[in-house]
């Protein structure tokens, strides 16, 4: 065995050690933790304020801890449920839309969670030291998160990446959630009052959503050039104008010549819920957490009477 091959060993037997370290730790900790049901009758752990399962709880910590942030990365932070997947789109098309021809734009081939990856519920679940070197195709990095901005890394809040934020009318939410939770255990879920009540105590995962969103919304407030602050409802009413303060935030501004040609509604007609739910990608398979990518594509609406006349 050349020196090559000792140094591999040796480093494969220390991560080892180090992983087997970190599985203990978190197992002692989780137990000093306040713990509730979540809607689909497993635990939820209060850590910092906000209430997670345990497997993205690991995941979270792992990523807070570790995470080292380029001063040119892009985050795409939500609360569940507000928009997540739409935004990851109209982002992505954004950022790199002249990295790619037009006709052969990833989304066409691969969902919006498989092109903007998850920190807690994808690249750190089964590693806390994920290689992220390969993980962005083009440049500058695109990421995304669930996590609170107060719980963000350090590296994330004191760099120069720039965080885009999405809130949704909460009962609008709410309902996205219900269903959402219902599909994922196959019409088992809890009654609407129920989870009303589970979320007007701020117990659901990445809860209180409240606190998620005035967390982002005080921090943009003091740091606009750092956070770009979108409402769910503003954006699905006239796309185009907030496409076009998106694109200057993220630093790759519409030309006039693209916005003559079309580019701007290009982008929101590719990214819209009716184009993405009849792509064949998203018709198909599963999320590393394994929901159906079906489940991450509504109608982008609800209808309170019909939810109120024909209750699950």
């Amino acid at each position: 065995m050349d020196t090559t091959e000792i140094s591999k060993a040796e480093m494969v037997s220390k991560s080892h050690d180090v992983e087997s370290s970190w599985d203990d730790d978190f197992k002692k900790l989780v137990q000093t933790l306040p713990k509730e049901k979540c809607w689909l009758g497993s635990d939820l752990y209060f850590y910092q304020g906000f209430w997670y399962p345990t497997r993205i709880l690991k995941a979270f910590i792992s990523f807070q801890n570790h995470f080292q942030a380029f001063n040119s990365d892009i985050i795409v932070a939500t609360f569940p449920k507000c928009g997540t997947t739409w935004l990851k789109a109209l982002t992505f098309s954004t950022l790199y839309r002249n990295q790619f021809p037009w006709d052969e734009n990833p989304l066409l081939t691969f969902g919006p969670h498989q092109l903007v990856r998850f920190f807690e519920h994808d690249l750190y679940l089964n590693n806390p030291f994920p290689d992220l070197q390969n993980v962005c195709v083009y440049q500058p990095r695109l990421f995304s998160t669930h996590v609170s901005y107060t719980s963000l890394p350090t590296s994330i809040k004191d760099s120069g990446c720039k965080i885009v934020y999405i809130c949704r009318n909460p009962m609008d939410m709410l309902i996205s959630f219900w269903q959402f939770m219902t599909k994922v255990q196959d019409g088992e879920s809890l009654s609407l009052d129920e989870a009303f009540d589970k979320f007007y105590h701020g117990i659901i995962v990445h809860g209180p959503c409240f606190d998620h969103v005035l967390g982002y919304w005080k921090a943009s407030q003091e740091n606009p050039n750092k956070i770009l602050f979108l409402k769910y409802e503003d954006l699905k009413e006239d796309t185009g104008s907030h496409l076009k303060n998106l694109a200057m935030f993220l630093g790759v501004p519409f030309t006039d010549d693209e916005e003559k040609q079309g580019v701007i509604e290009k982008i929101a007609k590719i990214c819209s819920f009716e184009n993405l739910k009849e792509l064949e990608v998203n018709k198909k398979g599963a999320h590393i957490s394994r929901v159906p990518h079906t489940g991450f594509l509504g109608k982008g609406k609800w209808e309170i009477g019909a939810i109120i006349s024909h209750p699950s």
